[in-house]
């Protein structure tokens, strides 16, 4: 596997670790349970990154040094692609010839790595875009930068050379068909998956009993609440991600604005706790989401929080009364995933794959648009009916238990099969390699 902007052992939630990179880990430790070796060739961003880490039975990281270790923005890295290159070949240089069977690029950067070494190794090349210049350009933020041409004219080399596209929604796979000519037998449909491990309804219940018992989910709530240091009978209005215009955070600001002018008597209850760091265009100015709850006189209820492991944010996700996204595009929503895994409505824009991953009106509200008014309409039973909140959450909590990550291997599994003309059962029979 390639990920040249990001690597699988970062920190998701600040910079450009994201829903990407937990998609590339359990998507990896999957494939390695089903006999599928994974190398993930990564760039280094630091001198402490050791050449190789073994991040699970059966999948490898490996670093590769391409420009300086620090200072370099993702928009930079096209620049260093012939290095990255370069380190990629020089590897497989040093085992025997045909040593791996398949290469699966993940964002358009590592596409164009890809399409070279699968092309130098005489191999197949499957590709997920993750996220596409002309979707985010049909749909940016107010004030947000463009995705510039040469990505678009990157992405369109890549979707020609691939073999094969994996896209997480059918919606996903119109878009590249629509935007990108990519052909009907390039693309393949396998949805993302869920740690059903981490996230879920109790900590301390496997079984998933508190998924169908209300008291067993106020329960889990109630413990996640006291680990976290919020208050038993608050409404909780939760976003967790990276803090960029793309994720609107700032919608959710606005409409807790219109929300309290229009109920006063919320204030005493409600918080709202923003958990992850800057990214992106967010970058250059990090501090403008607390400039933000400032203006708009909510820093009371409003509580910044750095980005955390999967662990402590599934505590966030069981504490909370409904986690919003009102992204402005989501190729799919992952954290929607996890929350509803954990017992926890959604309310999340209609846009991108969140439609697949958030059932509407049933495990929780789809928002068309980005009026603060709106959003407060749609936030306000959530945290005045705890009842509504019951009950999606009991349904989102079977929603999201279909989504497990050992499904959307064995789904990618099935691509590799096909695009090596071998049987799927006949796949993991022997070792084969992927990078």
């Amino acid at each position: 596997m390639l990920s040249v902007h990001t690597s699988p052992l970062h920190q998701p939630g600040t910079g450009d670790a994201g829903g990407m990179n937990v998609y590339i880990v359990e998507l990896a430790k999957r494939l390695a349970d089903l006999n599928i070796e994974v190398e993930v060739f990564t760039r280094a961003a630091s001198s402490d990154d050791a050449p190789t880490v073994q991040l699970a039975p059966g999948v490898l990281v490996r670093h590769v040094t391409a420009g300086p270790y620090e200072g370099l923005i993702k928009e930079d890295l096209p620049a260093q692609l012939c290095a990255f290159t370069h380190g990629v070949l020089r590897a497989e240089a040093g085992h025997r010839p045909g040593y791996y069977d398949l290469v699966h690029s993940h964002y358009w950067l590592s596409g164009q790595v890809g399409w070279l070494a699968a092309e130098r190794w005489g191999v197949p090349l499957v590709h997920t875009m993750h996220t596409m210049a002309k979707v985010k350009n049909a749909s940016l933020a107010a004030g947000d930068t463009p995705e510039p041409a040469a990505r678009v004219i990157g992405e369109t080399q890549v979707v020609e050379a691939a073999d094969r596209l994996i896209a997480n929604t059918a919606e996903e796979a119109g878009a590249l068909s629509h935007h990108y000519a990519a052909r009907p037998d390039q693309l393949a449909v396998v949805h993302p998956g869920v740690n059903l491990d981490v996230f879920r309804p109790e900590a301390a219940d496997r079984a998933g009993r508190a998924a169908t018992d209300p008291a067993g989910r106020l329960a889990a709530q109630r413990a996640a609440r006291t680990v976290l240091g919020l208050p038993q009978d608050a409404a909780v209005l939760l976003f967790a991600g990276r803090i960029q215009p793309l994720k609107a955070p700032d919608v959710l600001l606005r409409a807790v604005a219109v929300l309290l002018e229009r109920q006063p008597g919320l204030r005493e209850r409600l918080v709202v706790p923003v958990v992850g760091g800057p990214s992106g265009t967010g970058l250059a100015k990090p501090e403008s989401l607390h400039k933000l709850a400032a203006q708009l006189g909510i820093s009371d209820v409003v509580r910044f929080c750095p980005p955390v492991g999967q662990a402590r944010l599934a505590e966030w996700y069981r504490a909370a009364t409904a986690l919003v996204m009102p992204s402005y595009n989501e190729s799919f929503g992952l954290v929607a995933l996890e929350a509803q895994a954990c017992g926890t409505p959604v309310v999340a824009a209609a846009v991108g794959g969140l439609p697949v991953a958030v059932r509407d009106g049933v495990t929780g509200t789809l928002v068309r648009g980005h009026d603060p008014a709106d959003w407060a309409d749609a936030l306000h039973p959530y945290a005045t009916q705890p009842e509504l909140v019951s009950r999606q959450g009991a349904a989102a909590a079977r929603h999201a238990s279909a989504f497990g990550w050992g499904a959307s291997a064995a789904a990618t599994a099935d691509v590799y099969a096909g695009v090596l003309h071998r049987p799927a059962g006949l796949l993991g029979s022997s070792r084969r390699r992927l990078a």
